[in-house]
């Protein structure tokens, strides 16, 4: 018997055309999108899910770090992260932690439906619960992609494509240049749990009852919903030994992460507060994933040019988030900080190891407040109308494990959205454009860089 099949050929219909043509509908590609539209692109943007917000929704991951310098004086992040904050408290669905370079909190209910709306404002073609399929290109450029949904199979043509699937379907149909860290930072499936935290000790509770409910001592961590008292997210399990850019793992990884979610749960109906009724409210409809495979570009983002804050003459992000490194085994987390503080913990809380990574290299002087990344981390050498945005970005083990949180990746696909624009209006290749034009188009649109 053949391992194969051969599919009949067929005409397949174009049902869209666009100036710019966005896959993938996580902030990271809304941000692109919106920024496209403001700037006079006609913009289509499609999503496998029933809405947009990525990691932020579907996988109920509802942080967004400071957008100030490590001092907290300077605001180095604003564009549409903060005006999306700023409409979320609006309608008390965020709030900034009370605290030196604190997190912004919100509910990623809240935060699905805002999209809808800055989508529908800004004149973008939405189309939900449709799957990119295929990719038509000729030479350096890209004229078509195939996508499917209940209307069946159909072409979209665009001038302009940006690939923002997370896991880079477009790029990996392309052929471009991939590669995949050795050590990949695990997924965790995120639930939303009701109960009453306060005074558990889960490092004792994991140590003396998780074998019982096969959890083990991992890392992990929670925080409030803004506006829903009462429930927490708990991201409190990793996956490990997945490569969830491959069918058969991500199913894996997405059954034992609700495997991993019930029997947290169990354990606290079983031994937590003896005063508090513990339920699973609401699971993640997609794992969390923090890293699969990343696709080569001109710029390569490495550990000591980011930790230093290293400056550019095109930049396209501000950030302060630590180096933050999920262990692929072991359930531990390691830290880098600007300020060369470091620090590895392991499990919950059971060991930890410090020390300074400044004062180890015989590093002077003062610390970096923030760091960037320059335009060329968004451009390779093949193609000049198209731009993978998202986890998949250009970068090294550690300087990956700060840029990948989504306050960077939302600036990374405003960015895109922007260098699209130009290249659209003036006929351009993208592999020529200057990037410091990206960088003052920002500027001008809100962004602080």
């Amino acid at each position: 018997m053949s391992d194969f099949i051969t599919e009949p050929a067929r005409q397949i219909p174009v049902i869209a055309e666009a100036d710019l043509c966005v896959v993938g509908g996580s902030c990271t590609g809304v941000f692109a999108a919106i920024r496209a539209a403001r700037l006079g692109l006609r913009v289509i943007l499609i999503e496998r899910q029933n809405s947009l917000g990525g990691v932020a929704v579907s996988g109920l991951v509802n942080i967004w770090h400071t957008l100030n310098d490590t001092d907290d004086r300077e605001q180095i992040i604003s564009g549409l992260t903060e005006e999306t904050l700023d409409r979320l408290k609006a309608r008390k669905a965020a709030y900034l932690e009370n605290r030196k370079n604190g997190s912004y909190n919100f509910n990623p209910s809240e935060l699905a439906i805002l999209l809808d709306e800055m989508a529908a404002e800004n004149k973008i073609r939405l189309m939900l619960h449709t799957y990119y399929s295929a990719v038509v290109s000729s030479g350096s450029e890209v004229q078509t992609i195939i996508v499917e949904n209940s209307d069946g199979r159909g072409a979209i043509r665009a001038r302009f494509f940006i690939d923002a699937t997370g896991d880079g379907f477009i790029a990996r149909d392309l052929g471009l240049p991939s590669y995949a860290n050795d050590y990949l930072q695990p997924p965790t499936a995120c639930f939303h749990l009701q109960g009453n935290m306060s005074g558990v000790d889960l490092r004792r509770l994991v140590l003396e009852h998780g074998e019982e409910f096969g959890l083990d001592d991992d890392w992990g961590w929670s925080t409030d919903v803004a506006g829903c008292k009462g429930i927490t997210m708990r991201a409190d399990q990793h996956v490990f030994g997945v490569r969830c850019d491959r069918a058969d793992d991500l199913t894996r990884a997405e059954l034992e992460g609700r495997r991993l979610m019930r029997a947290f749960v169990a354990m606290l109906q079983k031994y937590g507060r003896d005063d508090t009724s513990y339920a699973l409210t609401n699971i993640c409809s997609s794992i969390g994933l923090r890293e699969t495979v990343h696709f080569k570009t001109r710029f390569c983002a490495s550990e000591l040019p980011l930790l230093t804050g290293e400056r550019y003459e095109a930049p396209i992000l501000n950030g302060t988030y630590p180096c933050d490194i999920h262990h692929s085994s072991g359930g531990g987390i390691s830290f880098k900080y600007l300020d060369g503080r470091e620090s590895t913990i392991y499990g919950k809380g059971t060991r930890s190891v410090g020390g300074n990574w400044r004062e180890r290299m015989g590093l002077t002087g003062e610390p970096a407040k923030y760091y960037q990344v320059p335009f060329d981390i968004l451009v390779g050498d093949r193609m000049r109308n198209f731009i993978a945005v998202g986890r998949v970005l250009n970068a090294d083990m550690t300087a990956y494990g700060a840029l990948r949180v989504m306050v960077n990746l939302n600036q990374i696909g405003e960015a895109a959205g922007t260098a699209a624009a130009l290249c659209v209006d003036e006929n351009a290749d993208l592999r020529e454009l200057d990037g410091r034009r990206v960088t003052k188009t920002l500027r001008d649109g809100g962004s602080a860089l």
